[in-house]
């Protein structure tokens, strides 16, 4: 009989990480991506030098469930023309208690902006806009919400907050436009400058995770579908395909950023969910 304390220490952990960057994509399927280089050939290339899991499930149908599901652990609603602002524990709430910096860099608004849907920009893909840490506070919110433009700049001047927040619009995340237009962009605005950084080079503490939100809406498995997120930089088992037959979800994934910012007490669904700790080099 193997001890607790034995099966603890084999638990596969999170590693610290302070320069975090996520990027939202939208409605794809896992089966539509993974594979597919003809449509996806520089997220294919992503895959295969970070960490796959293959057993990832969206949590809903539309969008806005599974963003509030990334944030506060809740699906809270699933009226994607909702602009209602959410008192509820949250993961920008969790930051700003611990003085852990973080930016949403937005395509298509401006700096502070928790507004609703403008040009190519929904609301309901940044939910950060919809918590009442930030849209509550018109100081926060010119804190921490910026134009994408940004993004760049703070790479250049080696200023990245501890966790990034992308939203890209809706032609360059794969909504609306094809996928081989956010492949592109993936590739050129976020994969290509944080290449250069020192965070994600050898030795770096780095972690870029590129999500899709949900599948397609045919795609029903545990409750959104099956979609293909990746991480990827130096804390990241490089080529790396889930070994194990654990179930994630956008719960999981929650957890795990919470784990690598080195927040406890994830809330909601997050306090349950199962870590993804296979994912990452263990020392």
């Amino acid at each position: 009989m193997v001890s607790t304390q034995s099966n603890a220490a084999n638990t596969p952990v999170v590693p610290r990480s302070r320069h975090i960057v996520m990027v939202m994509e939208e409605n794809q399927s896992y089966a539509s991506v993974v594979g597919d280089s003809s449509v996806w050939p520089h997220y294919n290339n992503l895959i295969s030098h970070g960490a796959l899991p293959t057993n990832y499930f969206a949590n809903a149908h539309p969008s806005i469930p599974n963003y509030f599901m990334l944030t506060t652990g809740q699906t809270l609603t699933s009226n994607d023309n909702s602009t209602a602002v959410w008192n509820v524990d949250n993961l920008a709430r969790r930051m700003l208690a611990a003085n852990v910096t973080f930016r949403v860099y937005a395509e298509g608004i401006s700096r502070g902006y928790v507004g609703g849907n403008s040009g190519l920009y929904v609301i309901r893909h940044n939910p950060f806009a919809m918590l009442s840490d930030v849209a509550g506070n018109s100081q926060v919110a010119n804190n921490v919400i910026w134009p994408f433009t940004q993004f760049a700049k703070d790479i250049a001047a080696k200023s990245l907050p501890e966790f990034s927040f992308i939203v890209p619009d809706i032609n360059d995340d794969a909504h609306s436009a094809s996928p081989q237009i956010a492949d592109d962009w993936l590739q050129s605005n976020i994969v290509e400058p944080l290449s250069s950084d020192s965070a994600f080079q050898p030795g770096g503490d780095g972690l870029l995770i590129v999500n899709f939100d949900e599948s397609v809406t045919s795609d029903t498995a545990h409750g959104g579908g099956h979609v293909a997120p990746v991480f990827w930089g130096p804390i990241v088992m490089p080529g790396f395909r889930q070994q194990s037959g654990t179930v994630y979800q956008h719960q999981s994934m929650l957890l795990t950023v919470m784990q690598a910012l080195g927040l406890t007490n994830p809330p909601g669904a997050a306090a349950n969910a199962p870590s993804m700790g296979e994912f990452f080099v263990q020392k």
